[in-house]
């Protein structure tokens, strides 16, 4: 036990000001390593290397080792810090010393990884004498080195976005595919929804140059926990895999705080979800705790790392903020000083989430709940690697997703993480793959249904547009476009904004997003700056903004219509009829609110810009004799009931699969249309969809029954951001009723 750890929770407990905010503290035991042996030995020279580094395999090491040497494909989902790498550079360099001729693609999400990982792969070539020439190939690449890598380099690190660039070269990567055995895809979470289903045809796009080439790669995928390993790693990479889940590696006592500034109520804090989190780094590094510290912002990150050089000037040397946009070299500085124990304290944002090596840490404290149970146990499980006892703090923000793991810790510790979703039926996501495949190989319809599917309507589709042109049973590309220009891999769309300030570029925004986020008037973050929105050109697509300090921003104010297409399916929880299906919605932005916190400043309009996009939604009916028993009671609101249930349905559904509430849309009608009922539709603002609301749908009991608890455990009186209020409502809130959403609920869960 270390003493020092239960100490600084002491000082906590005892303090007047922290000991009312702490709502929660839970303690996870250490637990000892599960060792196990390979059933035949690894070649002397990865002997040696682990018995230099004093190394003994984990129980998982050694099962994820005996399936790659099977041959199996496998994703490897253990902790943060549970040696996940040597699961597959150990097989790969034994396959390499025993033939030259094996090759490997390594595929990291972000390039402080693959940076971080290539020091790995390095240190291992050294001690075993393998020369594999391993290399990173992306844009930072300098264009003299790229041929010479292509040619002789065994093993290749990259990312996504370079690879949907290179494809189209593979005649000048032939030597490579031919001879590539592995593909390691690393921190395999990251890919999801958009993003995810963009990667997942873009494997299948990679898959099929290899196969040309000769070549059949084998799979190793890791990843952080996810609630559906095999249904998500199977559809990303299109073939069976094996999951090994049980972790055999070590770990010391962890202890974790909840911290709820709002432990009174809304309106009742004495200081903000940042001043706290501030006041908490400060107390950590002054009693020499060495702390990592992660922030919603890159903008938050800088600050709170000033308060406390402000405030405390003694500790301003061993403190430092670590961020996406630094030089490399600054970064690896950083890294370095927090490995060695130089610096006390780092602020940073999700870049530090991922597995670099930073060493050994004392404290982590997130500040605010980062979106998904994953990041949560990703950003915790950076203190206290192996034996060391650490703390990790999470600070509540007041809204309603915070409020409801305040209130219910069990979602964190004693349930399975997020589904996580990605969608291969999106029309959009697979044209646009399709296109970039016919541009690199041409396409024949049963031999590439492997790949993609029935392509025949896509097919189609796209000779309409003069986009292929089909000779024979063959498909060929009538233009070959960068694919950079057929489809974005973090957007739905192609069509892309490019935001212009100076005559520089500083951003480039999809189609479906400048109505929301680029309207004339708006304030556009980016790096931490702000700027305003002066003019869009549809013509160009080009945005004009011009650069200009404020302390305010702005919301849009949108006029929604939803019209159902059809219900794919349809179920009865007690009374409650609740659907899911492909629908039609027409969203128009009439205007702005310029706002300062939560005060509303100004509210300009704005000549309507309209979007209509069909997508998928989830809907529930208050049936006949519930709505009439609120329409008699004198106290209830039956459209005030309903617009609140939603506001909080959708706040709480990141629970269920991993998405942001921003990627959600809602509506409630007193009476619908088409269904002539009182009716709630949460549906996905994405064109197409992308499965989130399909997967919510198989939980929509549960997300019922989390809602009803979410607003009877709040203690306000008529509603707030902690349960019913939400930053999109197009109405700022008004006419919300929480005694009805609570009335409503009961009922659907037939509670007396």
């Amino acid at each position: 036990m270390d003493k020092r750890i239960v100490n600084l929770i002491e000082l906590l407990k005892n303090d007047k000001h922290f000991r009312k905010r702490i709502e929660y503290i839970h303690y996870t035991p250490p637990k000892s390593p599960v060792y196990a042996v390979l059933k035949d030995e690894l070649p002397e020279k990865l002997k040696n290397f682990l018995r230099i580094k004093e190394i003994k395999l984990y129980s998982h090491q050694v099962k994820a080792i005996e399936k790659i040497r099977n041959g199996e494909n496998v994703l490897i989902t253990t902790p943060t810090s549970s040696g996940k790498s040597l699961c597959f550079n150990l097989p790969i360099f034994e396959k390499m010393i025993k033939n030259k001729e094996v090759g490997g693609l390594y595929i990291f999400p972000t390039k402080a990884l693959t940076n971080d990982q290539l020091k790995s792969i390095k240190e291992i070539e050294k001690f075993v004498g393998l020369d594999s020439n391993a290399e990173i190939y992306d844009g930072d690449t300098p264009k003299e080195a790229k041929k010479r890598i292509k040619n002789k380099s065994k093993i290749i690190l990259t990312n996504p976005y370079e690879l949907h660039l290179t494809l189209q070269y593979h005649n000048s990567w032939k030597n490579f595919f031919e001879k590539l055995n592995f593909i390691v895809l690393d921190e395999v979470h990251y890919y999801r929804g958009v993003f995810g289903s963009n990667v997942a045809y873009l494997l299948r796009r990679l898959k099929r140059i290899c196969n040309y080439y000769g070549a059949n790669p084998q799979f190793i995928l890791s990843s952080a926990t996810v609630a559906n390993p095999e249904e998500f790693g199977e559809k990303l990479i299109g073939e069976k895999l094996s999951v090994i889940d049980k972790d055999g590696s070590p770990s010391g006592e962890k202890y974790f705080i909840f911290y709820n500034p709002f432990f009174e109520g809304i309106g009742y804090g004495e200081n903000s979800t940042h001043t706290e989190t501030k006041n908490l780094f400060k107390f950590f590094v002054a009693n020499d705790c060495q702390t990592l510290c992660f922030t919603v912002s890159r903008k938050m990150a800088e600050l709170i790392c000033k308060w406390v050089r402000d405030e405390k000037p003694l500790i301003k040397d061993k403190i430092a903020v670590y961020r996406a946009g630094y030089m490399a070299d600054e970064r690896r500085e950083i890294e370095n000083k927090l490995k060695s124990g130089v610096l006390k304290g780092v602020t940073s944002t999700n870049a530090l989430e991922l597995g670099i090596d930073i060493g050994t840490l004392d404290c982590v404290i997130i500040s605010g709940y980062p979106g998904t149970i994953i990041s949560t146990r990703q950003q915790a499980g950076r203190a206290g690697r192996r034996n060391k006892s650490s703390l990790a703090i999470l600070v509540a923000f007041e809204n309603a997703l915070d409020q409801f793991i305040m209130k219910h810790p069990d979602f964190i510790f004693d349930r399975n993480p997020e589904n996580i979703v990605i969608d291969l039926d999106n029309e959009k996501i697979k044209l646009g793959h399709l296109l970039c495949a016919i541009n690199e190989l041409a396409v024949k319809v049963e031999e590439d249904k492997k790949y993609f599917g029935n392509i025949s309507k896509e097919l189609n589709i796209l000779l309409k547009e003069g986009k292929v042109k089909k000779t024979n049973s063959v498909y060929i590309g009538s233009s070959f476009d960068n694919p950079e220009n057929i489809i974005n891999l973090k957007s739905i769309s192609g069509n892309e904004f490019r935001l212009i300030c100076d005559g520089k570029i500083i951003e480039n925004l999809s189609q479906d997003r400048i109505y929301k986020e680029a309207f004339v008037g708006a304030v556009y973050l980016n790096k931490g700056e702000t700027y305003i929105v002066k003019e869009i050109d549809e013509q160009s697509k080009t945005i004009e903004l011009y650069k200009k300090d404020v302390d305010h921003y702005t919301e849009p104010i949108v006029d929604t219509h939803i019209e159902i297409i059809n219900d794919i399916y349809k179920k009865m929880f007690n009374d409650t009829k609740i659907f899911f299906g492909d629908v039609k919605v027409k969203e128009t932005v009439i205007g702005y609110r310029i706002k300062k916190f939560d005060k509303v400043l100004s509210i300009n309009s704005l000549e309507p810009k309209t979007r209509l996009f069909s997508t998928q939604a989830m809907w529930f009916l208050i049936n006949n004799t519930l709505s009439e028993k609120i329409k008699k009671s004198r106290n209830l609101n039956l459209i005030g009931g309903i617009h609140g249930i939603e506001h909080a349905m959708i706040g709480l559904m990141p629970l269920m699969v991993i998405c942001d509430r921003w990627d959600l849309g809602g509506i409630s009608y007193s009476l619908h249309p088409q269904t002539k009922a009182p009716s709630i539709f949460i549906y996905e603002g994405i064109e197409g969809g992308i499965g989130l609301t399909r997967k919510s749908y198989e939980y929509a009991e549960n997300l019922l029954k989390m809602t009803y608890e979410l607003i009877k455990n709040c203690k306000c009186v008529d509603g707030c951001p902690s349960c019913i209020y939400s930053p999109k409502c197009g109405n700022e809130n008004q006419g919300l009723h929480k005694e009805t959403s609570l009335f409503i609920l009961k009922e659907i869960l037939n509670l007396k």
